[in-house]
C-alpha cells in the first residue's frame, strides 16, 4: 500500500511539474494549455502509459470541485467597476443566449444528423456554455476593449449555473416532467436564490475579514476561498445554484479590498491553476481514444453550427434586447461569437449522462471532447489576430493600483502598501499633492533599496514603495484617494466635479 500511494505521489508531482512548464511553452507557440494538460491525461491513460480511469461519478465530482475554484477565482479577480457596466450583457448570454443557442444545436443536431430529441438537447445544452478557465487564461494575453472582456468574463462565470440545471434535467428525463413554464420557474428560482447566498456569504465574509486580525497573513487566503465554497455549498442545501453563488461571492470578496488582498489573489490564482490542470488532466484520462475517430465527423457538423450559426445568432439576440447596454458594432459582435471559448466546462457536463447513465453517454462524452479540442486549437490560436483584423484593441491605460493592506490590532489602526507602477499618473507628483483624509499618512518610502521617512515635498517616482498608516475609519477613502490619482493624476478631483463619471476620488 506504501508503495503505491509513493508512486502516485511521484506520478502526480511529475505531471503538476511538466504542466507548469508547459504553460510556457504553449504561451510561446500561441497554444491553448488546456491542449496540452489533455494529451497529458491521455499519455497516462489507457493509451498511453496504461492507467485505466473510467470512473464518471468520480470525474464529474472531482470536475465540479475544479469548476468551484476555477469560477471563484474569476469572480476574485473581476473589477466591479468595469463588471458592472458589462453584467447586463453579459446577463443577457447566459440565460437567453443559453436559450438560442440550445435551440439552435438541437435543431441541427435532430433534423440534420438524425438524432432523437433528447440526445439533441443534451448536444445543446452541454456545449452552450463558455468556458471560464479558457476564457480567463486566453483573453488575460490581450489587450482588449474593456466591456468586451468583462462581458466574455461574466458570461463564463455565470453561464454554468443555468446550464447545469438544464443538462441534469435533460439526462433524467425530468424536464418532461412538469410543464415549461413551471420548469422555468423553476429555474429562475435556483438562479436568482443562487445569486442572494452568494452576495449574502459574500458580504458577510468580507465584512467579518476586514474586521479580523487573524494571526497569519496566511489565512486570509484560505478564508476568502473557503467562503466561495461555503457560498456553493450553503446554495445546493437551499436547492439554489452554487455556481452562480460562487461567482456572486468572489465578486463582493475581491472588490471589498480584503487585508492581504494581493496574497488572497495570488494564492486564488495558483489554486486555480491547479484545478485546471487536474482537471484537464482528469478528463484526458476518462476519454478512450479508440472511440475518438468515429466523433470526428458528428464533432465537425455539430462544432460548425456552434460557432457560425448558433454563437453568432445568441449574441445579436442578446446585444438587441433592452438594458444590456449600448448597441454593439458588427466589428464587436463578430469578434465576441469567436471568442465564446468552449474548453473544460462542456466536458465536465458531458459527465452528468455518464453518471446518470444515460444510453448514448459514451457517444456524447467522445463528441464534445472531440469538438472541445479542434474548436479550441482553431478558436484559442487565432483570437489575437482576429481582434487585430476586426480592430477591437485597446491602447495602454495606466495600469491597476495594487494597494496591500493589513490589520495594526495592537494601534487600532491599518497598514496600506503600495508600489507605484512605471506607467500610473502617480509617478511626479508631491506626498502633499496627494490630499490624503486625515488619518492617513504616508510614513515610509522604499527606493532603489534606501529607505526614509518622505517630507510633504518628496516627490514620488516610478518604483517607489509606499507605507501608508490610516485609521479604520478613513482607509476606503485613503485607497479611492490613491487609485484615483494613479489614474487620472493630480486632476482626478477635477475630472470629477467636471461630471465625469466613474471615477472616484
Amino acid at each position: 500500500m506504501t508503495g503505491q500511494f509513493d508512486l502516485a505521489l511521484l506520478i502526480g508531482a511529475s505531471v503538476l511539474l511538466v504542466a507548469v512548464a508547459a504553460v510556457r511553452l504553449s504561451t510561446r507557440l500561441g497554444l491553448p494549455s488546456l491542449l496540452v494538460y489533455l494529451a497529458l491525461g491521455m499519455a497516462l491513460g489507457e493509451a498511453g502509459i496504461g492507467i485505466r480511469f473510467d470512473d464518471a461519478d468520480l470525474a464529474r465530482a472531482l470536475g465540479f470541485a475544479a469548476l468551484i475554484v476555477i469560477i471563484a477565482e474569476g469572480g476574485l479577480t473581476a473589477r466591479w467597476s468595469t463588471l458592472r457596466r458589462a453584467l447586463p450583457l453579459a446577463s443577457a448570454l447566459a440565460t437567453f443566449g443559453v436559450a438560442i443557442s440550445v435551440a439552435v444545436v438541437a435543431g441541427v443536431a435532430h433534423y440534420g444528423l438524425g438524432l432523437d430529441w433528447q440526445l439533441s438537447l443534451l448536444y445543446g445544452a452541454v456545449l452552450s456554455p463558455t468556458d471560464a478557465a479558457a476564457v480567463f487564461s486566453t483573453l488575460r494575453r490581450l489587450r482588449l476593449r474593456p466591456r468586451l472582456v468583462a462581458a466574455l468574463e461574466a458570461e463564463s462565470g455565470l453561464n454554468d449555473a443555468p446550464v447545469v440545471l438544464l443538462v441534469v434535467l435533460i439526462s433524467t428525463g425530468a424536464l418532461w416532467e412538469r410543464p415549461p413554464a413551471l420548469q422555468l420557474a423553476f429555474i429562475g428560482y435556483e438562479l436568482a436564490a443562487g445569486a442572494v447566498v452568494g452576495v449574502a456569504v459574500g458580504a458577510a465574509g468580507a465584512w467579518a475579514l476586514r474586521r479580523a486580525a487573524l494571526p497569519a497573513s496566511g489565512l486570509y487566503p484560505l478564508a476568502a476561498v473557503g467562503l466561495t465554497v461555503l457560498a456553493y455549498a450553503a446554495g445546493t442545501v437551499l436547492h439554489a445554484s452554487g455556481f452562480l453563488a460562487v461567482y456572486a461571492a468572489g465578486v463582493l470578496l475581491g472588490n471589498a479590498r480584503l487585508p492581504h488582498r494581493r496574497a488572497v489573489l495570488g494564492f486564488a490564482d495558483g489554486l486555480a491553476w491547479s484545478a485546471q490542470i487536474g482537471l484537464f488532466v482528469l478528463l484526458g484520462l476518462l476519454v478512450s481514444p479508440a472511440r475518438l475517430l468515429e466523433a470526428l465527423l458528428p464533432a465537425l457538423a455539430i462544432g460548425l453550427t456552434l460557432v457560425l450559426l448558433a454563437r453568432p445568432l445568441s449574441v445579436a439576440g442578446c446585444t438587441l434586447l433592452p438594458g444590456t447596454g449600448p448597441v454593439l458594432g458588427w466589428r464587436e459582435q463578430a469578434f465576441l461569437s469567436w471568442a465564446g471559448l468552449r474548453g473544460a466546462v462542456p466536458i465536465v457536463f458531458a459527465t452528468i449522462p455518464l453518471s446518470t447513465g444515460f444510453a448514448d453517454g459514451s457517444q456524447l462524452f467522445d463528441v464534445v471532447f472531440v469538438l472541445v479540442v479542434i474548436f479550441t486549437l482553431l478558436q484559442g490560436t487565432t483570437l489575437p489576430s482576429a481582434a487585430r483584423w476586426l480592430r477591437v484593441t485597446a491602447p495602454a491605460e495606466p495600469a491597476e493600483l495594487t494597494v496591500e493592506s493589513a490589520p495594526l490590532e495592537d494601534a487600532g489602526a491599518d497598514l496600506l502598501h503600495l508600489d507605484v507602477p512605471s506607467n500610473s499618473r502617480l509617478i511626479g507628483v508631491y506626498v502633499d499633492d496627494l490630499r490624503l483624509p486625515r488619518g492617513a499618512v504616508v510614513t515610509l518610502v522604499t527606493r532603489e533599496g534606501s529607505r526614509f521617512v518622505p517630507s510633504a515635498h518628496t516627490r514620488l517616482r516610478a518604483g517607489d514603495s509606499l507605507l501608508i498608516v490610516t485609521t479604520p475609519d478613513c482607509r476606503d477613502e485613503a485607497e479611492r484617494r490613491l487609485r484615483a490619482i494613479s489614474r487620472w493624476g493630480r486632476l482626478a478631483a477635477w475630472r470629477r466635479r467636471g461630471g465625469e463619471s466613474g471615477i472616484p476620488i
